[in-house]
């Protein structure tokens, strides 16, 4: 991992806590520079493995330039909760983040289709099994990228717990954590009422965002 100097006690070296906090979270952010200016864009992305996969456009200006060979970082970042203390000042916010650094390498043929049903299995688990296969064209306006996950390119960080500051009379210290689901699905208008809710879509239904 590279070294955090900002509150080092918050690092992780472990990398299953990288793992984890990357596949919490369905989007990154994706940045880079083109053309001498930094561009930074979120996108779908998912890990597989010792690589993440990001996917989209050909026509998209940030994967271009990733799948030209500029330096990328992509972060996570999660906010689990607002931390209240005695003051402005010592309250904060507990939190898991994640960046990981370095050069992306353009996926094509079968390598490509291979990670785009890893990131599938990771963003739509089961879906591939209801659904029809990619087209030609769909691959052909489609750009796949992996970015691998090495042991000196990214960096874990996360704050727990409560205000680090001792309570003060009169006044409230806390935590309010802050939590994501899934909600009720909505079914296309053009849906036949008779169509049921698809399995892969049920089973994840009033589940954590995992």
């Amino acid at each position: 991992m590279t070294a955090i100097r900002r509150h080092p006690e918050r690092a992780s070296a472990e990398r299953r806590a990288l793992d984890a906090f990357l596949d919490d979270s369905f989007a990154v952010t994706l940045s880079t520079v083109q053309d001498g200016a930094p561009l930074v864009v979120p996108v779908m992305a998912g890990r597989d493995g010792d690589r993440i996969i990001v996917h989209g456009s050909t026509g998209a200006g940030a994967l271009r330039a990733a799948a030209a060979g500029s330096p990328v970082a992509l972060s996570v970042f999660h906010l689990d909760g607002l931390v209240y203390a005695d003051s402005l000042f010592d309250s904060s916010a507990n939190y898991r983040s994640a960046v990981v650094n370095g050069v992306a390498t353009v996926l094509k043929g079968d390598e490509a289709i291979a990670a785009l049903d890893a990131l599938s299995d990771r963003l739509l688990p089961g879906r591939r099994e209801e659904v029809r296969r990619h087209l030609p064209k769909e691959l052909a306006a489609t750009l796949v990228l992996s970015l691998q996950i090495g042991d000196d390119n990214w960096t874990a960080k996360a704050r727990s717990g409560p205000p680090a500051t001792e309570p003060t009379a009169g006044v409230w210290q806390g935590e309010l954590p802050i939590e994501s689901r899934f909600g009720s699905p909505r079914a296309h208008p053009g849906n036949p009422e008779s169509v049921p809710v698809a399995p892969s879509v049920a089973k994840r239904v009033g589940g954590p965002l995992t």
